[in-house]
């Protein structure tokens, strides 16, 4: 792309702070006595907040400093964090509200303060940066986060910020094309996983207006493509997995939710390894470090939908699974790249990914369509079964045109009569204190479902979801002066919960499916 310059690549690898250290020095720092014994310790309330700081030397410097240190009787580590690290990330947004405002005029005047780059080189600091100006999704979310960012690039172009809302499209190409995919966020300690791939998604909508300019994408569509599906060709024998990738029959892929890495999160560190603790082997531990690395790739950290068993967050099992929705964003990126290569007049390409789409359409409703539950489920492919959780992940086919009429209309009567609440959709139909599941509400998945709905003519049922919706966003509003990142939608009285951290303001994605909501319902309800 004619925006996206080879100096940059050297800019990030000068921002991945032990790159700039001599090869014999570098360490694994997410390792190190000095970063394990900081989190296990508890210094900090929110295990983040560590691995944002930035120290003031490099990661070999520091451990050494610290091993030798250690050893006097009267060290004091909080001390030693305090003079070795500095806060050079933007701080914890606040916001003083215009009580005189609307809540739609509130989302507008705060774009600006959500706003961040383009981003200068912080020597070892996690953050990886960026070329362009983009918007963060706010709280203790102070960089890019994946599949928040298509949501408030909807938001942001029903609000004619098409300037940014391209530099976060060209942010993310910029993350391909150096590499090779696009993290779950832009600090180096997400570089082992990325997110629900909607950078497809985010073109798309970028290109309403001008469908050639998929065109300029294309090369980085197809290398997000192939990093979704790479290692599917070493795989041999059906339900086997690699990377990604789960073979499901003879020349039949799809995919699941995966992380390369096999320790406890550095932003969780210390939640991960107490969850494992009552584990007995270290095979078993590993497991569950790698499920709930998965499980955050997923977006959906944590849920009841990755459980193997009934309210035990232990028995996470994400890896195992393979998910409706993921596997329908990857249909729809093999579809776009289709169809760019019929602008692009490229017959022979255009046949190749029409094939592929057609062949997982079929894979989609052959293994997540579930007979006698009228519903779209995930599929544990190592019992070769489907699991027995009800979320919306099932509007996924509706929202990309998948499902059959028959299939829409039940899915579509689950949500009205279970699903829907007094402030909008529950996540799932269990409360278990994730916060991905009841009595939560997100506003991605309201988006996600109300589309779906759309596409099969269900209005009334699709706007009587968003005017609950934006009910209990602007009931929250008026009483808080903020957005949230989710909301209780059975007891619109309550603030959301659950999960490992506090609930945050901001909020990128509301803000967006708030104003693209608002458009729509004042759209319908002038015809």
């Amino acid at each position: 792309m004619n925006r996206i310059f080879l100096p940059f690549i050297f800019l990030f690898i000068l921002s991945m702070g032990c790159r700039t250290e001599p090869r014999e020095q570098q360490i694994d720092y997410y390792a190190s006595p000095l970063f394990v014994d900081v989190q296990m310790q508890g210094l900090f309330e929110d295990s983040k907040t560590f691995v944002d700081l930035v120290p003031r030397d490099s990661y070999y410097a520091l451990n050494r400093k610290y091993e030798k240190q250690r050893q006097d009787e009267n060290f004091d580590l909080k001390a030693f964090v305090a003079e070795n690290f500095s806060d050079k990330s933007t701080a914890t947004l606040t916001f003083t509200t215009d009580t005189t405002h609307t809540m739609y005029e509130h989302i507008s005047s705060i774009w600006g303060k959500l706003t961040r780059g383009p981003d200068s080189v912080i020597p070892y600091s996690s953050r990886i940066s960026l070329p362009y100006e983009y918007v963060v999704p706010g709280g203790r979310f102070k960089e890019i986060y994946y599949w928040d960012s298509y949501f408030t690039i909807e938001g942001l172009l029903v609000d004619n910020q098409e300037g940014i809302a391209r530099n976060m499209v060209d942010n993310f190409a910029y993350l391909i094309d150096t590499l090779g995919f696009i993290p779950n966020g832009t600090r180096n300690y997400y570089l082992s996983r990325s997110q629900p791939p909607f950078f497809t998604l985010m073109a798309t909508a970028l290109a309403r207006k001008d469908s050639m300019l998929l065109v300029e994408y294309l090369p980085m569509i197809e290398k997000e493509y192939d990093f979704w599906m790479d290692g599917k060709d070493v795989i041999k024998e059906p339900y086997e997995a690699n990377k990604y990738v789960v073979k499901v029959g003879d020349d039949s892929f799809l995919n699941r939710y995966w992380d390369s890495s096999v320790t406890p999160r550095p932003e969780s560190y210390k939640e991960d390894y107490h969850l494992a603790d009552d584990l007995s082997t270290e095979k078993e531990k590993t497991d569950l470090y790698v499920n709930l690395r998965a499980g955050a790739t997923s977006g959906w950290d944590f849920s009841s939908r990755w459980f193997a068993e009934e309210d035990s967050f232990e028995s996470t099992n994400t890896a195992n699974i393979l998910p409706v929705d993921l596997n329908c964003l990857l249909y729809f990126m093999e579809n776009q790249i289709a169809k760019v290569y019929n602008l692009k007049g490229d017959k022979q390409a255009e046949s190749l990914y029409r094939k592929m789409a057609l062949k997982r359409k079929e894979l989609i409703q052959e293994t997540f369509w579930v007979e006698e539950e009228q519903f779209f489920m995930d599929f544990e492919f190592k019992t070769k079964s489907n699991t027995d959780e009800f979320t919306l992940a099932a509007t996924f086919p509706l929202f990309f045109n998948i499902a059959t009429r028959e299939q829409a209309e039940a899915v579509k009567e689950k949500l009205i009569t279970e699903f829907l609440k007094d402030g909008g959709l529950l996540t799932t139909l269990k409360n278990t204190g994730q916060q991905w599941d009841a009595p939560n509400g997100w506003a991605p998945l309201h988006w996600m479902a109300v589309h779906g709905l759309l596409n099969y003519g269900y209005k009334a049922e699709a706007l009587d979801i968003m005017k609950r919706w934006l009910s209990i966003n602007e009931r929250v509003y008026k009483n808080t002066g903020k957005m949230m990142e989710k909301y209780n939608v059975e007891d619109t009285s309550l603030l959301s919960g659950g999960g490992e951290y506090e609930t945050q303001d901001g909020f990128g994605w509301t803000n967006g499916v708030a104003l693209g909501f608002k458009a729509l319902v004042d759209q319908m309800e002038a015809q």
